[in-house]
């Protein structure tokens, strides 16, 4: 039985019982309680910060893993990317050039990158950063991939051309070494026979009869002849494709007309004296991409070593041109 409150009234000179309203029940109560709800809440905040809920330690469990994994990613894009400069070094300094290619545009290997909006839905999280920079060490993978396979597919068909291309490059003399007098004058500055003074000549001089035969040396199509009364005389200029064409000048005559297909060893024309020369010769050049070089580096296929070394030997003689 709830015990009764009583108050001494001093009008009556008397003890009266105490009527508690229900507000003052509801104050009392929320006294009561109040306290224990905040100190309830205390110690549950208390409690998460130091004790992680399982929600919250499979949470971070989960983080470690994607950050570990992330890490491990990273490291096997370095190791990929370094894979790939070794690839890209061998294909610009042994393929190409076993090929006789140009190097691969380096504009090519390194293409534009998207924008800067491009990673902002990666944003926002514990570990963005590491995953924006991930992607973007991907995309970089996959451009540079992407090129490289652009480069293989050209060595590819450089390859299946090789066999064209070696039939085609001017490898052999285009005057017989039974037929050959000598080799008068080489590549280099020489002595103009007619004014005396140095100039650059262009080619070589084979000195040899008139009207002894003169070879194509490598496969290719009559691109030009010339008839001329000074300079070249008659000559004829070989496209060998790859780059590469060829000159036979001082002729006597030819066997061939503009438009031929030749091939390496046929016969094309005879050893004269026309235009600009002194005596019998042929003198023979070799132009790559347009560039005129020393053809005594292209008779490896027609000559011995001991030959090879002799002719090397020849060219360098700073002699008197016949042209």
């Amino acid at each position: 039985m709830k015990k009764q409150k009583f108050r001494y009234n001093p009008e009556t000179l008397s003890y009266v019982p105490v009527e508690i309203t229900w507000k003052e029940r509801i104050l009392k109560t929320l006294l009561v309680i109040a306290p224990a709800i905040f100190f309830g809440f205390v110690f549950q905040f208390l409690f998460a910060a130091i004790f992680p809920s399982a929600a919250e330690q499979k949470l971070d469990r989960e983080n470690a893993f994607l950050n570990e994994q992330l890490d491990h990613i990273n490291e096997e894009m370095a190791l990929m990317s370094s894979v790939l400069d070794d690839i890209e070094k061998r294909d610009n300094e042994i393929f190409r050039v076993v090929f006789n290619a140009d190097r691969f545009p380096d504009e090519m290997r390194q293409l534009g990158t998207g924008g800067t909006d491009e990673y902002d839905h990666l944003k926002g999280y514990d570990i963005s950063e590491k995953v924006i920079a991930n992607s973007r060490k991907l995309k970089e993978l996959q451009k540079r991939i992407y090129a490289q396979s652009i480069s293989f597919d050209e060595v590819i068909k450089l390859a299946k051309e090789k066999e064209k291309m070696l039939a085609c490059i001017p490898a052999i003399q285009p005057i017989a070494n039974e037929d050959l007098t000598r080799m008068s004058s080489g590549y280099g500055w020489r002595i103009d026979p007619i004014y005396k003074t140095q100039k650059m000549h262009w080619g070589i001089d084979f000195t040899a009869e008139t009207g002894t035969n003169v070879y194509s040396t490598g496969n290719g199509v009559v691109k030009l002849i010339e008839e001329k009364l000074w300079g070249y005389g008659t000559s004829v200029i070989i496209d060998h494709g790859f780059g590469y064409t060829t000159r036979y000048a001082h002729l006597s005559g030819y066997t061939v007309k503009v438009g031929d297909k030749i091939t390496r060893g046929q016969l094309i024309g005879y050893v004269g004296s026309t235009g600009k020369s002194t005596s019998p010769h042929l003198h023979y050049e070799v132009e790559k991409n347009g560039v005129k070089i020393n053809p005594i580096h292209f008779f490896h296929s027609d000559v011995n070593s001991e030959d090879y070394e002799r002719l090397l030997e020849m060219s360098t003689n700073a002699n008197q041109t016949f042209d």
